[in-house]
């Protein structure tokens, strides 16, 4: 491990009250190139959070425990954030289980609802915070994304047979999406859905054709509901390839509705000599180009890396990572999703060492990564407190 006082910059902080606010940009949105437009043709820049629990074993949003959602709403908005991606998985959409209390008692309004009305309360809480909201399609089965388990390698597996303890047809992921979507359709904050989490099928053999065409299924569905949503279309080979996408885009019958979505972390780059973690500034980038950011330059979609981040005490090879991540979306200008505000993973409550606020779902940890997320359009005002 490397020394604190080489990444260790600021000091946690308590935010203070804020009242709900408007939004950034006025929904709806749309594309124009690398473009994301909202109705005034603003140029709009994602700067997103994960809040992930929903789609692990307990259905629900973490720190629902210890806050209530409208308090850590406002404290996203005020970290700086303008939008939040929201995991759920589809056995909580099938189950929709009444929720137990000890996951919620910051929340007593909701004791006694299922997990879809948690889920929609949330979301709720987010928008009326000013925050837009990104629903994600995460995982089949409920539990911690992404592990060897084949059953969640893309978004339908009744090919395996019984071998899948949640089995589901790809009209049944479409299905899920619909009914999780219909009740968010009058939001307006709440601006597209992302259609599944990290494809990769077996041992990484997704073709990108194969997952584009299941995206527009999808995607048409999900527009008969609300034509102002946008889609977000995640790359193959965990999100880390959407090279596929020069040669097949995704098309749906109404326009300026695709936004492509990369996840970047230190370990990625299937099938490469080296992860992240170990390349100079010059490799790095040239994956990143190859990979998306291609997208970007030559001015084809917009590109929304839905998911990066690092521990608070990073190794050297994760910093070295994050350095160079940093500065190549501040060089392409792409939209961001950091990954996560949670403190807690939810199986055995074990420390996450991303998050980016304490047990307390108050405290936020102000530290290089923070520090390093400003200068990619985060607008944090704590220094106003």
């Amino acid at each position: 491990m490397i020394d604190e006082h080489l990444f260790a910059v600021g000091h946690d902080f308590e935010l203070s009250s804020l009242s709900p606010s408007t939004p950034d940009f006025q929904p709806p949105m749309r594309t124009d190139g690398r473009d994301l437009l909202d109705s005034r043709n603003a140029s709009v820049r994602l700067a997103s959070v994960n809040w992930y629990g929903a789609s692990d074993i307990h259905f629900v949003p973490g720190g629902l425990s210890v806050r209530h959602r409208d308090e850590i709403a406002l404290m996203i908005r005020r970290m700086g954030f303008n939008s939040v991606r929201l995991p759920y998985s589809d056995e909580m959409v099938r189950l929709n289980s009444p929720l137990p209390a000890d996951h919620i008692t910051a929340n007593p309004d909701l004791i006694g609802k299922r997990a879809l009305d948690v889920y929609t309360a949330v979301i709720s809480s987010l928008t009326a915070a000013g925050l837009f909201v990104i629903p994600n399609n995460h995982i089949t089965q409920a539990t911690w994304c992404c592990g060897v388990n084949l059953c969640d390698a893309g978004w339908a597996n009744d090919w395996l047979g019984p071998i899948c303890r949640v089995r589901q047809t790809e009209e049944d992921w479409i299905k899920n999406w619909e009914t999780v979507m219909i009740p968010l359709a009058n939001n307006s904050l709440v601006i597209g859905a992302d259609l599944r989490n990290e494809v990769r099928g077996l041992w990484g053999t997704m073709r990108w054709e194969t997952w584009a065409a299941a995206a527009e299924r999808a995607g048409e569905r999900l527009l008969a509901i609300n034509p102002d949503w946008l889609m977000f279309i995640e790359g193959i080979s965990s999100a880390n390839d959407l090279s596929g996408v020069k040669n097949r885009r995704v098309a749906l019958s109404r326009p300026a509705r695709v936004v492509y979505s990369a996840h970047v972390y230190s370990w990625s780059g299937w099938g490469e000599f080296l992860p992240y973690s170990r390349r100079n500034y010059k490799s790095f980038a040239k994956a990143m180009r190859k990979n998306w950011a291609y997208l970007l330059e030559e001015n084809v979609a917009p590109v929304w890396v839905g998911e990066m981040g690092v521990g608070n005490r990073p190794s050297k090879g994760d910093l070295h990572y994050w350095k160079h991540l940093i500065e190549f979306l501040a060089d392409v200008e792409a939209q961001w999703g950091y990954w996560a505000i949670n403190p807690r993973k939810p199986a055995k409550n074990e420390y996450e060492s991303y998050a980016l606020v304490k047990d307390d779902w108050k405290t936020v940890k102000w530290d290089f990564r923070m520090e390093d997320l400003t200068k990619l359009g985060l607008n944090a005002s704590h220094q106003n407190d």
